[in-house]
């Protein structure tokens, strides 16, 4: 009798130890931490099949796919920012470094070489085969990705609706829930935007840089329930808006993916840094993102430096093990 009951209390303990480590395993799912493929922009090979492999070696699950990373996949010509060298240049235009004359002249002809890229791609995207960005999805599945968001450059205001809507179609074959796009600082755009987001059956997350402000999405948010933001913390910050983390609190239901990365204040300079070295609370606003169950996914975003030695596929890894160790 006396062994019996030892079993079931053995039983019971282990039932109990189970469901304890279950509800700690659905906790910690709670929180959906992804890659902005941007963060590759300086690995060699910016090919979709060479971007996919890097995801898989971070150890990100999720993913925040632009254009140049999808696309050509499913046939159009290949971007000039596919050479890693350009991406170095036009990041440093983007910060307003100086250039050497040498860069200068990279960045002209660049100039010169987007536009006849954009030309064609017009023209490879009005008889695009939906189903090539299928495969790229199975393929991420396979893999045991999935994409949650596509930015494809073609959501601004002189792209018409046939381009518009092809946008929103890719991201729904690549089996996203949203696009992301710049904040136009445009309500008709806005406006236009979320008609076609509801005719399609697609979110719009308006991302951010040191516009943003409390109220930057809300009016594009009062236009169409599928109007959302994609919000930059780590830019949130640089602006130096005031109680940042209760921000994200209160908006939590109109936020539909959020990059992280790690700045100053603009008051102490700014930048860019290595996750934990600059202004913005990462740990505390995952944590807050775990404790309250919200279910839009936190995207890495590699914009410092890359170390010497170092390369982006490590310190996406660095990010995550950063987020990681908050939770």
């Amino acid at each position: 009798m006396k062994s019996k009951l030892n079993r079931l209390m053995a039983i019971f303990i282990i039932a109990v130890l189970s469901a304890s480590c279950q509800n700690t395993a659905e906790s910690k799912k709670e929180i959906i931490i992804g890659v902005q493929t941007y963060s590759f922009r300086t690995m060699e090979d910016q090919s979709p099949l060479a971007i996919l492999e890097y995801i898989k070696e971070s150890g990100v699950k999720h993913v925040e796919l632009m254009g140049n990373h999808a696309e050509p996949f499913a046939g159009a010509p290949v971007s000039p920012m596919s050479d890693p060298g350009v991406m170095r240049v036009l990041y440093k235009r983007y910060k307003k470094e100086t250039l050497t004359e040498e860069e200068q002249e990279q960045a002209e002809q660049f100039d010169k070489d987007r536009k006849i890229y954009e030309e064609e791609l017009m023209k490879w995207r009005k008889n695009v085969d939906y189903s090539k960005f299928e495969e790229l999805k199975k393929l991420y599945a396979e893999a045991g990705l999935s994409i949650f968001a596509f930015k494809p450059g073609v959501f601004g205001k002189n792209d018409s609706d046939d381009a518009i809507r092809y946008g929103m179609r890719a991201a729904k074959a690549l089996g996203a829930n949203h696009i992301t796009l710049e904040h136009p600082s445009d309500d008709e755009h806005t406006a236009r935007l979320g008609k076609l987001a509801e005719e399609e059956g697609i979110l719009v997350g308006y991302h951010g840089h040191e516009q943003q402000t409390p109220t930057l999405w809300d009016t594009a948010i009062a236009q169409s329930s599928t109007n959302r933001m994609n919000l930059d913390f780590g830019h949130y910050i640089a602006a130096e808006n005031e109680n940042p983390v209760q921000f994200i609190d209160k908006k939590h239901d109109k936020i539909v993916s959020m990059h992280l990365k790690d700045r100053q204040k603009r008051s102490n300079g700014g930048g860019n840094l290595m996750w934990g070295t600059g202004d913005t609370p990462i740990k505390e606003v995952v944590r807050l993102i775990q404790d309250k169950k919200y279910t839009f996914p936190v995207t890495i975003e590699v914009e410092y430096d890359i170390p010497d030695g170092s390369s982006a596929v490590e310190e996406v890894k660095r990010c995550l093990a950063y987020i990681k160790s908050a939770l």
